[in-house]
């Protein structure tokens, strides 16, 4: 984590449960530009999740999917695994009122 912060030039802290095995990655906004943190972090997410799923991890632990990991989700699942879960969401869900566009990118 530190090295693709290095190399794309920020801080994070990292934390966790022991017990279950999850890592929880924040990066640190410190001096970094709104522009950088809304459109140019996006490239260091997808190589810490690209490095995560390498690892044999995933995409979230006992968060769930969100508006942070919906994005990336083609790192994790392949289109048809997309599509399974996009349809049992549409049968359990078919007016899309349960946590609307927190799910499945777009």
């Amino acid at each position: 984590m530190k090295e693709i912060g290095a190399r794309h030039g920020f801080s994070s802290v990292c934390y966790g449960h022991a017990g279950d095995g999850n890592l929880h990655v924040n990066i640190i906004k410190g001096d970094l530009s709104d522009h950088y943190w809304e459109h140019e972090l996006t490239h260091a997410i997808r190589e810490i999740f690209q490095l995560t799923v390498s690892l044999g991890g995933t995409l979230s632990g006992e968060h769930g999917i969100g508006l942070v990991q919906r994005e990336y989700m083609d790192i994790a699942f392949n289109p048809a695994q997309l599509a399974v879960m996009r349809a049992i969401k549409a049968t359990l869900d078919p007016l899309g009122i349960m946590n609307p566009g927190k799910v499945f990118p777009d």
